[in-house]
């Protein structure tokens, strides 16, 4: 039995660490730490605090609203929106009411959008007035009844909102006076209408959240989370962290749509007593600033982030003494990156270095983690407490043996409900074994030492990870083949120095159809209805014929290497 299973040592010292957790709600969790600290900062945004006590009233008042407005439990509501306050008061007055919170990129495409609201069966949506145009397109195809549009303004002091109404809130479209939507003041007025019975108990088996991934075949899914998912990593986290104390800052840039941002920089700092910096447009010289300005204690970042930190003059000098915990997922860190990161630390006064993590959104966010006082190189750490991880045979449960190259298992408190609607996939993915645990078969192949350390070696199924975004060829290839003019496609992902890899396509035109600069931009205006920025395609090159594999797929892997070859030559 080669399993690893909770290095982490008790008080004690000696017994692998267990931890007993809470079996209510996300709000539940949040509620009791507001009660014992409600005069802690819960969280700043752009320059103004907001308490726990605050937090808590501000999410009752969202809870009555969405209960005025028809919500119900178990009905799903779509949250399209940055790292602002609006949002965790929404993330959490859902869960309150007995809602689930679909959680999406607000820079989705249009078609995005649609298929995420149908998939969810979501009734209402919230989102910024800047998105506000994407969604009045699509509603029409939805199941959605009401659209609540609130601004970035309404969450600023007084001084910054002036400023930014003269800058950022120039340049946003405005919504015709008309338009059938409540405004986020309108909505909260709506709390007036309610006066009992807002308040739905919900146990941490009860579903809460939808966050969505490629899955194993690479084809988007909703994944379903509960209560459980949730507080059950926060307290993961802070265990595997014994330096944290209530309140300290984590610099919260990572996105709330995504599982690492709103499952370790949001949800476990507001369960565990954390102060939350909101970042809600991510740029390094904003991140720099924030991160000095704030004297944070803990950062959370993909390798992109961090690289474009060392890129930033602005850091001369600055001292980063505050941090107790720097890291790193969402993408494999390079040994020279780390090397890098860690020297960089050093120079501005920090006692610690990069701590590596590997998660997957089928476990909310991170389950493994390099600890403080131990680094073996290349290694993305040690499974957190009461998470299991065992490499097999790809798609098996025959164990390997210590140093093995196999697929990478995970079980634990983490682990996902379903994939919704996918009740194949999701059979196929999460399995129980003759040990009595649920496993999630990750597709990512790994390998794991005597000591439990374990290593990323790659993945089995086709993805590209850029800027810490995962994007899925196949479904690129699916939006490209869709138009006429295209015959087949492949699409790659390049390696980049900044974004780690930039998305391109490569394409086989129809017959006819002439392989010029109107084709191309055709083909990428159809791309940007139909995918999120990050997902767009830096280049589209035109091929007579694509290289095949033996059994006539396309041959993906050498497009791949003629990639690297141009990229070597070119050096």
């Amino acid at each position: 039995m080669v399993t690893a299973k909770t290095p982490w040592k008790d008080q004690m010292g000696d017994l692998p660490m267990h931890l007993d957790y809470f079996e209510g709600s996300m709000y539940e969790a949040v509620a009791e730490i507001a009660r014992k600290y409600p005069r802690n900062v819960a969280f700043d945004f752009m320059g103004k605090s907001t308490t726990y006590q605050e937090l808590l009233q501000q999410i009752e008042t969202c809870a009555k609203a969405l209960k005025t407005v028809g919500i119900r439990e178990g009905d799903k509501v779509t949250i399209a929106m940055p790292n602002c306050p609006q949002a965790i008061y929404l993330f959490y007055a859902i869960n309150l009411v007995g809602g689930i919170a679909n959680m999406i990129h607000p820079l989705s495409a249009e078609k995005e959008i649609e298929f995420y609201l149908n998939e969810s069966g979501s009734v209402t949506a919230i989102t910024l007035d800047q998105f506000y145009h994407k969604f009045e397109r699509v509603r029409k195809n939805t199941k959605v009844v009401n659209i609540i549009i609130a601004s970035i303004a309404d969450a600023l002091a007084q001084p910054i909102k002036a400023g930014y109404m003269l800058t950022a809130g120039r340049k946003i479209e405005k919504i015709p006076e008309d338009a059938p939507v409540i405004r986020w003041k309108e909505f909260m007025k709506l709390s007036k209408c309610c006066f009992y019975n807002y308040k739905v108990e919900r146990t941490g088996s009860d579903p809460a959240v939808i966050l969505y991934s490629g899955g194993t075949t690479g084809t988007t899914k909703g994944i379903v989370l509960s209560n459980r998912n949730f507080n059950a990593l926060g307290q993961q986290v802070i265990a595997a962290n014994p330096m944290f104390r209530p309140g300290d800052k984590m610099l919260a840039a990572m996105p709330i749509f995504h599982g690492f941002g709103l499952g370790v920089c949001i949800h476990t700092m507001l369960s565990q007593g954390g102060r939350c910096i909101l970042v809600p447009r991510f740029t390094p010289k904003s991140y720099a600033k924030d991160l000095v300005k704030n004297r944070c204690n803990f950062i959370a970042g993909v390798p992109t982030l961090y690289e474009a930190l060392l890129r930033l003059s602005d850091m001369d000098g600055k001292d980063l003494s505050c941090l107790k915990g720097v890291f790193s997922g969402g993408d494999s860190l390079s040994i020279e990156l780390k090397k890098k990161l860690d020297k960089f630390l050093y120079d501005h006064n920090a006692s610690i270095q990069v701590r590596e993590g590997y998660g997957t959104t089928e476990t909310v966010t991170a389950c493994c983690l390099t600890p403080a006082h131990m680094f073996k190189e290349g290694s993305i750490g040690l499974p957190f407490p009461d998470t299991y991880i065992k490499i097999v045979e790809p798609d098996t449960e025959k164990e390997l043996p210590y140093g093995e190259e196999g697929e990478i298992l995970l079980a634990g408190p983490t682990v996902m409900q379903e994939y919704m609607h996918h009740p194949e996939e999701t059979a196929r993915t999460l399995r129980r074994h003759e040990d009595g645990l649920t496993w999630v078969y990750t597709g990512d192949l790994g390998t794991m030492d005597e000591q439990g350390f374990v290593y990323f070696k790659g993945r089995a199924k086709r993805m590209i990870v850029t800027s810490g975004y995962n994007v899925y060829p196949a479904q690129m290839e699916n939006i490209l083949d869709a138009l006429d003019c295209v015959q087949m496609s492949c699409v790659i992902g390049v390696p980049d120095p900044y974004k780690m890899q930039k998305v391109k396509a490569f394409v086989k035109l129809a017959a006819g159809v002439e392989p010029n600069e109107a084709t191309k931009q055709l083909i990428l205006e159809h791309c940007r209805k139909h995918v999120a920025k990050y997902a767009m395609p830096y280049d589209v090159e035109f091929r007579e014929e694509m290289p095949k594999t033996l059994v006539g797929k396309v041959a993906y892997r050498v497009l791949e290497e003629e990639e690297l070859a141009k990229i070597a030559a070119a050096k």
